[in-house]
């Protein structure tokens, strides 16, 4: 068994678009058929859901037959609960909320094993296909990859000591949590938001790391695109559902 291959990464290595999705709904099921809509990738969020990592397994092996990368956001910059999800098979993590470059520091080292990291050793564990990939713990840092979601004031103000820390694959800019941070919550399409990402997007971008946004107006997405972004969620499923929901009962009244 060889070490699976993490084409997110390397399609961002390239500099290749990667248009993904936002998983809320904590059903295998639901990712199974989110995993076959096309997404270069997904996220399966367990910041904002009742979703842990024993139930995170089963929508990543629901991931695995398609053709789409599971990106796993834990709860908290944590390197137990980090672990744990390497541990059942994330290569991807989206760590939520990093406001320097010590806690990018931190992150990163929670998703490595040393000498590169701290990440515990367990043996066998899906992660490692129950102990069957040869050298697992001297090669998973090939296939790791690991970003780091800037969403605040204080971090705007750090990124360019984040974009300095080793081994740092991507930068996600987080237009929920910066919009309240700089002082419109709920309005993340105001113009002083909207400017801070845009110039983030160039800076993450010259300095040779992924930048990355998540958003529903084409508009800006589009901007956001041509200002550098590489991986850029479209949609989260609960909005489109309940939309599409909606929308559906407003066209029988």
């Amino acid at each position: 068994m060889d070490l699976p291959k993490n084409t997110f990464k390397a399609a961002l290595k390239a500099g290749r678009r990667q248009i993904g999705l936002w998983n809320t709904i904590p059903d295998s099921g639901i990712v199974e058929m989110l995993a076959g809509c096309g997404y270069d990738w997904l996220v399966l969020d367990t910041e904002h859901t009742p979703i842990d990592a024993e139930r995170l397994m089963p929508s990543l092996q629901a991931c695995a037959p398609y053709p789409v990368h599971a990106c796993v956001r834990p709860g908290w910059n944590d390197a137990t609960e980090i672990k744990k999800l390497m541990d059942i098979g994330a290569q991807t993590l989206i760590v939520p909320y990093v406001q320097s470059a010590e806690e990018a520091a931190a992150a990163v080292a929670a998703t490595h094993y040393p000498p590169h990291g701290m990440r515990g050793v367990g043996g066998t564990h899906r992660g490692s296909r129950w102990g069957t990939i040869p050298d697992y713990v001297t090669r998973a840092h090939e296939e790791t990859c690991t970003i780091v979601q800037v969403e605040t004031r204080a971090a705007l103000d750090a990124l360019d000591d984040i974009l300095k820390v080793e081994r740092l694959d991507g930068v996600f800019i987080g237009p929920a949590d910066l919009s309240a941070s700089l002082g419109h919550p709920g309005d993340p399409g105001h113009h002083e938001v909207r400017s801070a990402i845009l110039d983030a997007t160039r800076k993450i971008r010259a300095a040779g790391l992924a930048p990355g946004i998540l958003g529903s107006d084409d508009a800006f997405l589009t901007e956001a695109e041509a200002a550098g972004a590489l991986f850029i969620a479209i949609g989260v499923d609960t909005v489109i559902l309940r939309g599409a929901v909606a929308q559906r009962r407003a066209d029988w009244p």
